[in-house]
């Protein structure tokens, strides 16, 4: 009997296993570098936390999560996204009572039951990044410019920026209705999907990707034309931050979130090649999510970039996410008394920061050299007996084929020399 993992859940290996740790280090590299702390996430938390922050509506709650009950019967879910965690853990630790904002990272797996697809998957990698405790349009603007510069670091070249406002919630509350007049007659009828989003939430029908709503929806009435003043005003703001930090942008007024927390700034960055599932991250600010699960008011604005989604995104513009070699230093040693000598040696350079590896079991001078070349190693140090009794090993550079004979009490600081 063999296992194959569950549907829906990808088996990262190598080599790819590493592009993919690639890509997530660069998203990290840049908040690192502007002050976010690390956060910690549950895989899993109550329920009624996703329900009321992510919204009873969302196609998320509604039809996505994985929720199951424990042996106390508690209501669990498995986390489908990172950014009311984040919330729930800054109002459970206080640090909303300390110096603002709180600017925070986490990194790991989401889950949500969607249909398996290229770019959508049951278990999915994000990092999010998290700064709440002001509402500064000058913070909105930070956080694009970093998910930007992480995209850069990378090498995409195809990336757009969708930019958007959706405004505050009273101006909404007048847009929906309108929207929802102007929808009724035009898709409604559609499929009862369609008919529970016109009642439910009408913003939902315009985050809907399919073509034929898509097409239908081209001429709804904008949430633009009804924006509040101070809302208007945040928004010229963060774009204008964007245009002095050099990050382009597209405006996108009908671009929505499927998400209830978001109010002003949300942006996507889309890539082009990755057809219907193009997004490969976004975000925006969510002012009044700390009230919705019993917070105090606490302004926040954050994002999620997709890793998987990334990484196919560099495959599409056959661009390799740049991968240190896992091992610099192979050792071939021939006879059991240079395999001892090795494994000491080895070890000696591990712990001075070196990455070094050698030939197990009782492989001959060609095997072991094939596992030297496999290894990515950029050294291969073959060690015999004979070598021994002459106080040399021979250190062969795999780059270009030359080979040295180096004197084993100079071998450790000679390889090291190397990195």
């Amino acid at each position: 009997m063999s296992f194959a993992p569950p549907k829906g859940v990808p088996d990262y290996v190598p080599p790819r296993s590493g592009r993919l740790l690639a890509v997530r280090d660069a998203m990290v590299a840049p908040l690192r570098l502007a002050g976010y702390g690390y956060l910690e996430l549950p895989a899993f938390e109550e329920t009624a936390l996703f329900s009321r922050g992510v919204g009873e509506t969302t196609d998320v709650v509604s039809k996505e999560m994985f929720t199951f009950t424990d042996r106390g019967e508690r209501s669990l879910t498995l986390r489908p996204e990172g950014t009311v965690g984040a919330v729930r853990a800054v109002l459970a630790a206080g640090l909303e009572r300390g110096a603002l904002p709180v600017k925070l990272w986490y990194a790991g797996p989401m889950f949500r039951y969607e249909q398996p697809q290229s770019g959508r998957q049951r278990q999915f990698t994000q990092v999010g990044a998290e700064a709440m405790g002001t509402d500064d349009p000058a913070l909105d603007a930070e956080l694009v410019a970093l998910a930007d510069q992480a995209y850069r670091a990378l090498g995409l070249t195809s990336l757009v920026l969708h930019l958007a406002t959706l405004g505050d919630p009273e101006d909404r509350a007048g847009y929906s209705e309108r929207l929802r007049q102007w929808l009724t007659p035009r898709v409604g009828g559609l499929d009862a999907e369609t008919d529970r989003r016109i009642e439910k939430n009408p913003l939902r029908v315009l985050d809907d990707k399919r073509p034929e709503v898509r097409t239908a929806t081209a001429g709804a009435p904008l949430l633009t034309d009804g924006i509040g003043t101070a809302a208007k005003a945040h928004h010229d703001a963060v774009r204008q931050h964007l245009t002095d930090l050099g990050v382009p942008f597209v405006d996108d007024p009908r671009l929505v979130r499927g998400l209830d927390y978001y109010r002003r700034t949300t942006f996507e960055f889309v890539h082009p090649l990755l057809g219907a599932q193009s997004t490969v991250g976004a975000g925006g600010r969510y002012d009044g999510l700390s009230q919705v699960i019993g917070g105090p008011p606490l302004p926040g604005v954050g994002w999620a970039l997709g890793v998987d989604r990334t990484l196919l995104a560099l495959e599409a513009e056959a661009v390799v996410a740049a991968t240190p070699p896992s091992t610099a230093v192979f050792f071939v040693p021939l006879g059991a008394t240079a395999k001892a000598r090795a494994v000491a040696l080895v070890g000696e350079l591990r712990r001075g920061g070196t990455s070094a590896d050698l030939a197990y079991g009782d492989r001959g001078m060609k095997g072991a050299m094939k596992a030297a070349d496999r290894s990515g190693a950029t050294h291969a140090v073959v060690l015999g007996d004979r070598d021994l009794e002459a106080g040399v090993a021979q250190v062969k550079d795999l780059r270009d084929g030359s080979q040295t004979a180096v004197t084993l009490d100079t071998l450790v600081d000679h390889l090291e020399a190397q990195r």
